[in-house]
């Protein structure tokens, strides 16, 4: 019998690593996940390389072989980022071609550091997708303002985009039509579109590690708004999720999409990002349980990834509370007075800062390692 996790496909879904590390490749772990728990691409971020590089000696003797060459910190890093990326795609394209190009992606993000810059964005992701040179890639754009051009260009030039900190619906909305507008502008070309692949990344645990204590002041403070401000905490991630799933059905559903998939086009599956319950005192997989459901994704955090395999239960919920969670937004709004709108554009220029400091710390750690390895 398969265990939890290895079930999840069999609803529609697909399980994605939010993790890299070299010898996590190179031991033959990553293989074992995909072989074992049917484990479908891995996701990197900045911060898992900082992570990766600065806690480990996987990297040691790289760094000083690319120190000795005159490489500089962004050179170096670079160059690690590319190589892990490619052994790991190399790993997964079995598992692409098993599910004709479904799956089997692992992605590597632009720097953080352009995520408001619409042309540095567009220049970096067409020399990563060059750099990387293999088929079953995606490369990472913020789903900022400024980022949904190099979306639309991305596509249009035949590059698998993974559109990344998305967490509000206004925004997703628009970043599917930036999709459809790429692959339209690649048919009108007379351009093949049947192998681009895209996911939306819609972030989950820090929208309720935002809002939560939000409902909690509104507990502390206000009675007659208190009853339901405490019914919705906890609750408010998994209502966006829901709803941007209906949105998803609606913009994949519509005429304009059907004719490019008359042309081989496949839609842009929703992947449910920041899938680790921050609050203790919530179940440690319910952005896993609650969210599992046909044609989309989930990247999980290896110790998230672990809790589900151990004690998780696979079954389609994705769709079962679409009212409820209509309601939860609509009491969240109306009722209790806090602006999800507002609450998700902080998160999104937070988020661009949770991933820059990381890359920041990386350039210090490498430039130490490179210091040290050019006089080694």
């Amino acid at each position: 019998m398969k265990n939890p996790l290895a079930q999840i496909p069999d609803y529609g879904q697909s399980i994605w690593l939010d993790y890299i590390r070299r010898n996590f490749i190179a031991s033959g772990e990553l293989k074992a996940l995909i072989d074992n728990d049917d484990l479908r691409g891995v996701t990197s971020n900045p911060a898992i390389f900082e992570e990766a590089i600065a806690h480990s000696d996987d990297y040691t003797e790289a760094i000083a072989k690319l120190a000795k060459e005159g490489k500089s910190s962004e050179e170096i890093f670079l160059a690690i980022a590319v190589e892990d990326v490619q052994n790991a795609a190399d790993l997964f394209k079995g598992v692409y071609e098993k599910t004709n190009g479904l799956d089997g992606y692992v992605s590597l993000e632009v720097s953080p550091s352009l995520a408001l810059d619409t042309a540095g964005t567009t220049k970096e992701a067409e020399s990563s997708w060059k750099l990387l040179d293999r088929k079953n890639v995606m490369i990472k754009i913020p789903g900022t303002k400024e980022g949904l051009p190099s979306i639309k260009n991305a596509i249009s030039e035949g590059i698998n985009i993974n559109v990344t900190l998305l967490f509000g619906l206004n925004r997703y909305r628009q970043v599917a039509e930036a999709y459809i507008a790429g692959l339209e502008e690649r048919a009108e070309k007379g351009l093949p579109i049947d192998t681009i692949s895209s996911v939306a990344s819609f972030f989950l645990s820090r929208i309720d590690t935002m809002v939560d204590p939000l409902l909690e002041k509104v507990c502390e403070e206000d009675s007659d708004r208190a009853v339901i401000a405490r019914q919705l905490i906890g609750k408010v991630a998994i209502a966006s999720a829901r709803v941007a799933y209906h949105i998803y059905k609606e913009v994949f559903g519509s005429d304009k999409f059907k004719t490019l998939a008359t042309k081989g086009a496949k839609p842009q599956r929703l992947l449910w990002a920041s899938t680790s319950v921050k609050n203790k005192a919530l179940p440690d997989v319910m952005y896993i349980e609650a969210l599992i459901g046909p044609n989309t994704v989930n990247t999980v955090p290896k110790d998230t990834l672990d809790a589900f395999r151990d004690h998780g239960k696979a079954a389609d919920r994705l769709e079962a509370g679409i009212e409820e969670a209509q309601w939860v937004l609509y009491q969240l709004e109306n009722v209790v007075g806090i602006n999800l709108n507002e609450v998700t554009q902080k998160l999104e220029e937070e988020g661009i800062q949770k991933f820059i400091k990381p890359f920041q710390s990386l350039m210090s750690v490498l430039e130490e390692k490179r210091e040290e390895g050019a006089v080694s």
